[in-house]
């Protein structure tokens, strides 16, 4: 069985590989993407498909773990994220935390600490 941490590790190398099938395999079918606290953002395969499919075509898109804490199914990652904004480039700081059930992500929620334009 792969620990919570093993699955939200796969996510994130999928996330950094533009893998959108192994990112979409640590998902459960159902799973809900939030805005941390309730603010829906995707659910299901096809939404979650959608997004991350639109997110892959930012050209210098990257995660970097900073900390990662586990706690029973929940995992929370504190990371930094370059991304391509509208307005030019950029980062995040953001705590991602997903719920874990079974070896899926079943829930996970996101919130941006900070975000800067370079």
């Amino acid at each position: 069985m792969n620990s919570p941490a093993a699955v939200a590790q796969r996510q994130l190398d999928a996330y950094n590989a533009r893998d959108l099938a192994a990112l979409l395999a640590t998902y459960a079918p159902d799973a809900e993407l939030f805005e941390h606290p309730h603010t829906l953002l995707a659910r299901g395969t096809e939404a979650l498909r959608q997004r991350f499919a639109a997110r892959f075509q930012e050209p210098n898109l990257h995660a970097t773990l900073l900390q990662r804490t586990v706690a029973g199914r929940f995992v929370v990652d504190h990371e930094r994220v370059i991304r391509t904004f509208p307005e030019g480039p950029g980062e995040l700081e953001v705590l991602m935390t997903y719920e874990i059930v079974e070896e899926r992500i079943v829930r996970s929620w996101s919130l941006t600490v900070s975000r800067i334009l370079h």
